[in-house]
């Protein structure tokens, strides 16, 4: 089984929006000013924001902002595939992969709360199949594993574990 994982600290912003707008325009969806200004603002984060702290930073450029303002705007970054709301830490996050139904994994580190981004076809289709048996419809989130990171996991040296 061959997974491709991304980190979520070294995503590029740069290519992240010009993706993002690359593809509202191929679906016909509104990218809005707004709309892009909260996903500029998640795509400058290393690890992933709650919407209160994107709140704060957007009102920095926008005074009127609301929270059903940014609610609104990730609840559609999240529907058009171009950011995750990651469930464990009640925030959100870019998507490094936007294809329709992607779904992926995104793999939580419970210390630091750094995101990893995984890619493998052959376990969602597994994952999809046994649910299919089950005669239950799965939701086109990604799924969340709970875990330490790397960097997290050290030994009494201080030395990361390999």
């Amino acid at each position: 089984m061959h997974s491709e994982a991304t980190r979520s600290s070294h995503h590029d912003p740069a290519r992240l929006l010009a993706d993002a707008q690359r593809l509202c325009q191929t679906r016909g969806l509104a990218f809005t000013p707004l709309r892009r200004e909260v996903f500029e603002l998640v795509c400058g984060h290393t690890n992933p924001v709650g919407a209160y702290e994107l709140l704060d930073e957007l009102r920095a450029v926008r005074d009127s902002a609301a929270p059903v303002t940014v609610y609104r705007a990730l609840d559609f970054l999240v529907s058009a595939g171009l950011v995750h709301r990651v469930a464990a830490l009640n925030a959100y996050t870019a998507c490094q992969g936007h294809q329709p139904g992607h779904g992926g994994f995104l793999l939580v580190c419970g210390s630091c709360s750094n995101v990893i981004e995984l890619e493998d076809a052959q376990l969602e289709r597994s994952i999809a199949h046994s649910a299919a048996e089950a005669r239950f419809e799965t939701a086109p989130e990604p799924v969340e594993v709970r875990g330490i990171c790397r960097a997290c996991r050290s030994d009494d040296s201080g030395n990361a574990v390999a």
